[in-house]
């Protein structure tokens, strides 16, 4: 139990950092299809600049500009050139999956993995048995994600920037009414996510691993929106999806250690997206339901004529 929890919380920290970044664009009005190609980018420069420079630190903060750079990029397509959100975030997945792969063939000269020494610090390791091991040998980000999700949950529901991103997804013309420039406030939010993609990706390269390996997000961008949408763009909420998602994960991993040959690997690889699934049908039906009855007692609410 102790080893399932302890790989939960590794598996959820980078989909709880990648859905904070969701979280800051959904409330923007943007349906940020680009988490994935962000997150990647973010675990590639991590790697890359941190092997290359023997500093963990400066892999990171090379990972924020690339990542914020490229939600520029990104704002710039849906704003100024008025492109369609969905499909701009799903090129610059696509710009991200593809890039990192070829960035990592045309430097190195080598495909599949390239791996570092420089990861990030664990305050607590060594720790073999007990409930220890939950803790042991988690990165510095894991320890810091709740953190990031409650300040994440004080900028948007306790802030003046909070009622302004608000604002601007929801009610532009109010916005623009009081002074506002939505598009200004977008692209704050947009450069937001795009460094919390960055801190995802490098937890996920030298934080959980210490590698970077080809398409290593395998979709855990899209689990990350789709936590979001599932914590109905609550960062509290968003972020306990994402801890759910990381126990359908880790129960998958855990499968995979202890798993008979009796089993097909392919169903237990399938694990964690047949969970997903579950969830997001399951909470598809709770809002429905939700909705019916707010409409059934609006109705019993209404006067009679």
């Amino acid at each position: 139990m102790e080893q399932i929890l302890a790989t939960t919380i590794r598996s959820a920290a980078p989909l709880v950092l990648v859905a904070m970044a969701g979280v800051f664009a959904f409330r923007a009005g943007i349906f940020h299809l680009g988490l994935e190609g962000l997150m990647i980018t973010g675990a590639f420069t991590t790697v890359a600049v941190g092997e290359a420079t023997g500093s963990v630190e400066f892999g990171i903060l090379a990972a924020i500009g690339v990542c914020m750079a490229l939600s520029v990029l990104y704002w710039w397509v849906i704003g100024p050139l008025g492109a369609n959100v969905i499909i701009a975030g799903l090129g610059l997945t696509s710009i991200g999956l593809g890039g990192t792969a070829f960035a990592l063939g045309a430097i190195y000269d080598q495909r599949g993995s390239l791996f570092t020494d420089t990861v990030l610090p664990r305050p607590v390791s060594g720790i073999t048995s007990g409930p220890g091991i939950i803790i042991s040998d988690q990165s510095i980000l894991v320890w810091l994600t709740p953190l990031i999700v409650l300040a994440a949950w004080v900028v948007l529901r306790r802030s003046r920037f909070g009622l302004r991103l608000a604002a601007a997804g929801e009610y532009p013309f109010a916005a623009r009414s009081l002074g506002v420039s939505p598009q200004i406030i977008k692209l704050q939010a947009l450069l937001i996510a795009g460094a919390l993609c960055a801190l995802g990706g490098a937890e996920l390269s030298v934080g959980a691993l210490r590698n970077f390996t080809e398409n290593m997000t395998n979709g855990r961008g899209f689990i990350a929106f789709v936590a979001v949408i599932f914590g109905a763009w609550h960062p509290i909420g968003s972020a306990l999806a994402g801890l759910f998602f990381g126990l359908a994960d880790a129960i998958g991993i855990q499968s995979q250690i202890n798993v008979t040959e009796r089993v097909p690997r392919e169903f237990v690889l399938m694990i964690p997206f047949v969970l997903t699934i579950f969830a997001v049908w399951l909470g598809g039906l709770w809002r429905r339901r939700s909705l019916e009855a707010e409409a059934g007692y609006a109705e019993l609410r209404e006067p009679d004529h």
